[in-house]
């Protein structure tokens, strides 16, 4: 039971921490860019992608490992669409971390690293979409908790 409780604060606690680094990402990038606030989204950024990978291990324990066993988990379609639309917003973070990634050249170098309006416009709506989605996802976990599209 307690390992099943540490599990699912884990897996909400860094769940949590995915969504406010995104936001903190998508506060800081709406200004000019200096390096000091490169600096802090690369930052956000790594940890972002650590959290993401914390949800994923946290939530797979939770599957193999909770007394509902993972037939019952490959059995809900809410968890389905859950699983398929985290890894959708793992694969649109690539394009941002990858721009993120970039910077480093610059900002060892103490410059600003070059972003530009259209690039500036296309990483923000990555991240607007990335938030879209995982604010399904909490609809997912939410019919998922009450049995609503169970398959089996």
């Amino acid at each position: 039971m307690t390992a099943t409780i540490t599990a699912a604060f884990i897996h909400h606690a860094a769940a949590f921490l995915v969504v406010a680094t995104l936001l903190t990402e998508l506060v800081v990038l709406r200004g000019d860019l200096t390096p000091a606030s490169a600096r802090s989204v690369l930052r956000m950024d790594m940890v972002y992608g650590i959290a993401a990978l914390v949800v994923l291990a946290a939530g797979f324990v939770r599957v193999l490992y909770t007394e509902k066993g993972a037939a019952y988990y490959f059995a809900s379609g809410p968890f389905l669409v859950k699983l398929g639309l985290f890894i959708g917003v793992a694969l649109l973070s690539i394009y941002p971390t990858l721009k993120f990634l970039g910077w480093r050249k610059a900002l060892r170098e103490q410059r600003v690293p070059a972003f530009d309006a259209a690039t500036r416009r296309r990483v923000r709506m990555l991240i607007h979409i990335e938030l879209t989605l995982l604010f399904v996802i909490i609809l997912m976990a939410v019919m998922m908790a009450r049995g609503i599209w169970f398959l089996g």
